[in-house]
Order: C-alpha cells, then sequence, then structure tokens
C-alpha cells in the first residue's frame, strides 16, 4: 500500500499533520489551539519521505531561485552631445506667473501688470529614475468553508513555491495574488464551532436576551414596562433570541478546507536622484513636475550609464543600480528594471516692481511657478 493509500484526505486533522510540506515548512494553522475532536497523532505523516525534521515558526518571504542567465557587464550609456531644450519667452514666463497669481486669492496683480523682466536665468537640471520591478513569494497555513472542494493533500507532491503558476500583471504595476498552493488542501472540523456550525451569540452572551432598550431593564418600574412587558429583557435581534448564531469562522459548514496559501506580490520600487541645482529653488518643489525625457531604457538588469554627462548622472545610476540589485535581490525576484534621464527646466526670472528687485521660478514642462516672497500679498486670516 502506498502512503497515498494509507491516509485518507478527508479524515479531519491536526494543524501539526501539514507542518511539514516539502518546501511549505513552519507555516502554522491559526488553528491550532483547537484540535477537532478525532483529530489523528500529531506524528501521523512523520515517516512519509520529505516530511521529516519540520519545526514550528516560518513565513517571511522565501528566497528565488537563481537567475538562468549571467548579469550583463557595465555598458557605455548614449552619446549625448550638449543636452538642450528651448529656453523660455518671456511671453511665456508672463503667462505663467499670472496664473499663478490668480490661483492665490490674497495676491495682487500689481506685480505681474506692472513689473517689468530685467532677465531670464536657466538653471535646467537633470533627474536620474531607477524603478525595479519584482516579484516576491511567501507562504501561510490558511483555511475556508468547505463547500465540497476537493481535499487533494496526498493526490501527488506539492510544487514548490516558485513552480506555482501566477499571472503577473502589467510591468512596473503594483498587484497582490493569492493562490491555494495545489496538493496541500485537507479537509478538518471546525476549530471555533467544534463542527456544531453555530457559535455563541456575543450579543447576549448566549442568552437570547438584552435588557430592554425602553426602561433600561428596571423590570419593576410603576407602571410596567409596555415593551418588555415588565421584565426588564428584550429579545436579542443579533440571534434572533436563539443565544446562537450562524459560525463566522465555517459559515454553517461545520467542515474547514485547510491549504498552503501563497501570496505573490508584485512590486514597482522607484528611486530617483536629482543632479544638485544652485538656482535657490527647492528641490522638493522638482518631484512633481515633469521634464524632457533624454534617455530611457529597460531590461532583466540594468547596468550603469557609463560616461554619461553629466558624471553625476553616471554615479547615481551605478549606486541606484547596485543598492536595488543588492536590496531587492534577496527576498524577491528582479523581473526587470528601467532607467530614465530627464531634462527639467528651470528658469529664474528677475523683475523689477516699484523700484525693488524680485525674482520667481518658472519649472517643469507644466511651468508651475514658485515665488516665495511676493511682494503683493493682502493680510487674510484663515480662521
Amino acid at each position: 500500500m502506498n502512503s497515498a493509500a494509507a491516509y485518507s484526505p478527508l479524515m479531519p486533522t491536526s494543524a501539526n499533520t501539514f507542518s511539514s510540506v516539502p518546501f511549505y515548512e513552519g507555516n502554522v494553522s491559526a488553528g491550532a489551539m483547537y484540535p477537532p475532536v478525532m483529530a489523528p497523532q500529531a506524528n501521523m505523516f512523520g515517516n512519509v519521505p520529505g516530511y521529516e525534521g519540520t519545526v514550528p515558526g516560518g513565513g517571511g518571504f522565501l528566497p528565488p531561485p537563481m537567475p538562468m542567465e549571467p548579469v550583463a557587464p557595465p555598458q557605455p550609456g548614449p552619446e549625448n552631445p550638449e543636452w538642450s531644450i528651448p529656453s523660455l519667452s518671456e511671453d511665456e514666463a508672463r503667462t505663467a506667473f499670472k496664473e499663478f497669481v490668480s490661483s492665490h486669492c490674497c495676491y495682487g496683480d500689481a506685480p505681474v501688470t506692472q513689473g517689468v523682466i530685467t532677465s531670464m536665468e536657466p538653471f535646467n537640471t537633470f533627474r536620474y529614475r531607477l524603478e525595479t520591478f519584482t516579484e516576491s513569494r511567501s507562504t501561510e497555513w490558511a483555511h475556508k468553508p468547505h463547500e465540497g472542494e476537493p481535499a487533494d493533500f496526498y493526490a501527488q507532491p506539492a510544487p514548490r513555491p516558485w513552480e506555482v503558476q501566477a499571472t503577473p500583471p502589467k510591468l512596473f504595476s503594483d498587484h497582490t495574488e493569492k493562490v491555494r498552493v495545489p496538493y496541500t488542501s485537507s479537509v478538518k472540523e471546525c476549530h471555533t464551532c467544534h463542527a456544531a456550525g453555530t457559535e455563541q451569540c456575543r450579543e447576549c452572551s448566549g442568552s437570547g436576551k438584552k435588557t430592554c432598550p425602553v426602561c433600561n431593564g428596571a423590570a419593576k418600574s410603576d407602571p410596567a414596562c409596555t415593551h418588555c412587558n415588565g421584565t426588564g429583557k428584550d429579545r436579542c435581534t443579533k440571534c434572533d433570541g436563539r443565544g446562537k448564531k450562524q459560525c463566522e469562522t465555517c459559515k454553517g459548514k461545520r467542515q474547514l478546507l485547510t491549504y498552503i496559501e501563497l501570496k505573490v506580490e508584485w512590486k514597482n520600487h522607484v528611486e530617483a536622484h536629482l543632479v544638485e541645482q544652485s538656482c535657490g529653488l527647492k528641490s522638493d518643489k522638482l518631484s512633481s513636475v515633469k521634464g524632457k525625457e533624454l534617455f530611457k531604457n529597460s531590461q532583466n538588469l540594468a547596468y550603469p550609464l557609463l560616461g554619461f554627462k553629466p558624471q553625476a548622472v553616471s554615479q547615481a545610476s551605478e549606486r541606484l543600480i547596485k543598492d536595488h540589485q543588492t536590496k531587492h535581490g534577496q527576498t524577491s525576484r528582479i523581473l526587470q528594471q528601467r532607467q530614465t534621464v530627464e531634462l527639467i527646466p528651470i528658469t529664474r526670472v528677475n523683475y523689477k516692481w516699484k523700484d525693488n528687485t524680485h525674482a520667481y521660478y518658472v519649472y517643469g514642462k507644466e511651468h508651475k511657478v514658485n515665488a516665495d516672497n511676493y511682494p503683493a500679498t493682502c493680510c487674510c486670516v484663515i480662521l
């Protein structure tokens, strides 16, 4: 007789029964502290090959398999003659400034209509962005009400965690999928209701009655409460006065399908580096704007952009790629990496109003404006 025939998968099983499934060791069922009445011995499967020496605990992300292909060596980045973008015109600067001022209720428009632009200084800067799209896998014991699904625990060996099929989403998009691992399912009695299908109502502690809401339990009040007829008690509406309600764990099915659940997470890890600029505009302002895309490349594993000018872009590329492959390659599988280089337009506009010199910044393809020291604000107070 083979091992599959020796033990019926339909027989109720204890939590320790499944703790030694190959490659899923250490997964612990939430119902382990409530073994069913007819649970088999904990060492029932101790002699089945592949299930020896299991230990409690477990969980966490499972290390991915080794990559099938060698990592590509560093290669030169694209040739980039002097990258440039069209200069901002005075009309564009005035239009952006006007829209900015009109969006602030406490800003007067005199500096826009009366101010005179004296000079415009470009401070265009580069932004390097690295995206690392990963897949990670973790397992845990799970259960659901048994609704007639076959218990396949002994049909054949369970596949390894990274052999289970899962459909990935669009590249560089986050997604989570939970998969029932084949050949790990078994049927057991519900540990909450002990196969009764019902459990005690928590609202009335199983009495079927609650304090009368009208007289607040004052049964001897004179005259007697007409709502509870002087009993001080009212029927519990949660259990309809029965004192019991459907078991929340098994939904009245009395049995649970227990199985190993594989959680597959796809995540896009994004990190950017902004080449330092000295125009006076705070760097965090640039995180919400777009620039002119100069370079974009996707590969299974990216290589640094060697020789890219300015050198700060090459250095950022080399550092971030190394960091991502070290950080994410240990607990997840890197499916794709994408690196992008943008040139973000920044223009400092100097203007004169009422014999004083002022400045504002126009930045990004969206022509956003920053004017921290706008000279014509009123004394609005928001309470």
